[in-house]
């Protein structure tokens, strides 16, 4: 299947207002000079869904954090202390250590890692997964897409992390071991702000979404009498 023809079944599934999903893959050359964005990584979120491009690398992430989590740094040594005492979304530096250790975060094989709305690309062919933006209408559609074939209760997860673990690390690392769990994300308090209220990710790594893409059309998101109800719900003006 083509993006283009992905596109439009997306739109006769879900409507012209959800956003259309954020494709992100690695490059040793940039698709796009983009400037240092001091803090999270998530500031760059509004120039992507209005169909910018941005490639990151070790010098222009301005989080240390985010410099982790895409691949381009070892854990700095504050972090433990950073997360649990001034953050305190765990008890201990050790819990930090402990769930960041768990992830199993690799190093980024190349110099850039970029990101770009699906429809300003010309094919599936680099793309390592895909990140929705996403109310809870349009996940109720995504989420039931993505357990249509599959049984096992992981088929999507939720795990602890920061927003940037659980739309690139977590993604990044099911493609590799082509996987097919999917990802619900975006709890982290200090991502929250660079989303609307209403938002939450929804990440679908390359090896699930191949799958993924066969299935759309057979599930409930076409010509099922519960989703046209979801459907105008999330289209009403």
């Amino acid at each position: 299947m083509t993006i283009k023809e992905f596109t439009d079944n997306f739109r006769k599934a879900f409507g012209d207002k959800p956003y259309l999903p954020i494709a992100l893959w690695h490059s040793n050359e940039p698709v796009s000079l983009t400037v240092k964005a001091n803090g999270c990584i998530f500031k760059h979120l509004n120039l992507l869904t209005e169909g910018g491009k941005v490639s990151l690398n070790a010098d222009n992430i301005g989080c240390g954090g985010g410099k982790l989590y895409c691949g381009y740094s070892e854990m700095p040594e504050f972090v433990p202390n950073f997360v649990s005492s001034k953050e305190r979304y765990k008890q201990s530096p050790e819990l930090v250590v402990d769930i960041i250790e768990s992830m199993e975060i690799r190093r980024a094989d190349n110099t850039y890692l970029n990101f770009a709305r699906i429809d300003t690309l010309d094919s599936f062919d680099e793309i390592e997964g895909l990140i929705f933006l996403a109310t809870p209408d349009v996940l109720s559609g995504l989420f039931t897409w993505a357990c249509y074939d599959r049984n096992e209760p992981d088929v999507v997860s939720t795990l602890f992390g920061s927003g940037c673990s659980n739309v690139i690390t977590q993604t990044v690392n099911e493609n590799i071991n082509n996987g097919y769990r999917s990802f619900l994300g975006f709890f982290d308090p200090s991502a929250r702000p660079y989303v609307d209220k209403n938002i939450l990710t929804f990440s679908i790594p390359m090896s699930r979404f191949k799958t993924m893409l066969k299935t759309m059309p057979e599930s409930c998101l076409f010509d099922t009498h519960a989703w046209a109800k979801v459907f105008k719900r999330i289209n009403e003006i």
